[in-house]
């Protein structure tokens, strides 16, 4: 577990939005090398590894694309109007710090807030609409005008990170942006790496696809491996009203808001989980969708199911635990292990 918080710490710290992955999936791509695996990257920019073994073959799949930011628009006063990347919510982004990247390569930083965000002026503050029209983000160099931030290289397409504000308790919870979905990118290196030492002996043949378009809704809908029978989507797991699954427990879904998964394979999870003592619960996701979902969607012929670590407050500052990502790698190697 401390080894998979490690690989979890560092992933955290590599800004990552959808569009904007290559270096992510390129530190992915050395680590796997590093065990003595072969990953091969798509077109598209994702990741493809074999991690061996025999029999019906399935597809573990995770997305290392998070929420983020684009400039649409460098407004006259020199700040920036940015539209979202994924489902990016202006209410979880106010007063937060960011990363402007510039296709030049400088990178600057930067703070998001409403367009009059003093109170002691803005008799309005607290009754104003958040969102991104409303809001600017005010670059932290002194500039007061268009062709000033201009000058800096910034302009309309460049990629903006906020910051994950990433912590680890003593108690045993992680807190941060973008645990959707970097813990589950953690949980199958933490799997893979296993595989490599012999630890775990893999009873189906299994292959690593990571994926950097879900937050889009395109992740794994192509270059999916030949003679594949089955995907297994590992993605947060919700915690909220109305559901079972807390931080300490690996979520199974069975159904989300396209429909429900496999029933064969749910089954199977679920009995894996009972007879192997994994804090576990089935819940439903009423607005949820997967790379799972997206690979039924573009024509392929697969069983799903969908599993993932429990994660509060989603999409926006997130929290698991320990606990909840080592049942979800312990569910893994009871599903796909001999």
């Amino acid at each position: 577990m401390d080894e998979m918080m490690e690989i979890l710490r560092e992933l955290l710290a590599i800004d990552s939005p959808t569009g904007y992955t290559r270096r992510a999936a390129g530190w992915v791509k050395e680590k796997l090398e590093s065990w003595g695996f072969a990953p091969q990257m798509t077109n598209k920019g994702c990741l493809c590894c074999c991690l061996g073994g025999e029999g019906d073959p399935v597809i573990a799949s995770a997305h290392l694309d998070t929420l983020g930011g684009m400039v649409a628009e460098i407004k006259e006063n020199g700040r920036l109007r940015i539209t979202n990347l994924g489902g990016l919510n202006a209410h979880n982004c106010e007063c937060e710090n960011c990363r402007i990247y510039t296709r030049g390569g400088a990178v600057y930083e930067g703070t998001l807030q409403m367009n009059d965000p003093s109170i002691h002026v803005n008799g309005d503050y607290h009754t104003q609409e958040r969102s991104f029209d409303t809001m600017e983000v005010v670059i932290d160099e002194p500039v007061k005008n268009r062709e000033e931030t201009k000058a800096l290289g910034i302009e309309t397409g460049d990629v903006v990170c906020f910051d994950p504000r990433i912590r680890f308790t003593e108690s045993g919870y992680i807190k941060s942006r973008v645990l959707d979905d970097k813990l589950s990118v953690a949980i199958l290196l933490s799997l893979a790496h296993r595989v490599a030492e012999g630890e775990v002996t893999l009873r189906r043949r299994v292959y690593l696809f990571i994926t950097v378009y879900e937050e889009v809704g395109h992740g794994a809908s192509g270059a999916l491996p030949a003679g594949a029978r089955e995907i297994l989507s590992v993605d947060m797991g919700c915690v909220g009203q109305g559901l079972a699954c807390d931080e300490r427990m690996v979520s199974i879904c069975v159904k989300d808001s396209r429909g429900p998964y496999d029933y064969q394979v749910t089954g199977e999870l679920i009995r894996c989980a009972r007879e192997n003592g994994i804090a576990y619960a089935a819940d439903v996701y009423p607005h949820y969708g997967s790379d799972a979902d997206a690979a039924l969607a573009a024509g392929y012929d697969l069983r799903h199911g969908l599993i993932g670590a429990g994660v509060y407050a989603s999409h926006g500052y997130e929290r698991a635990h320990r606990d909840g990502a080592e049942n979800t790698l312990r569910l893994l190697c009871a599903y796909l292990g001999a």
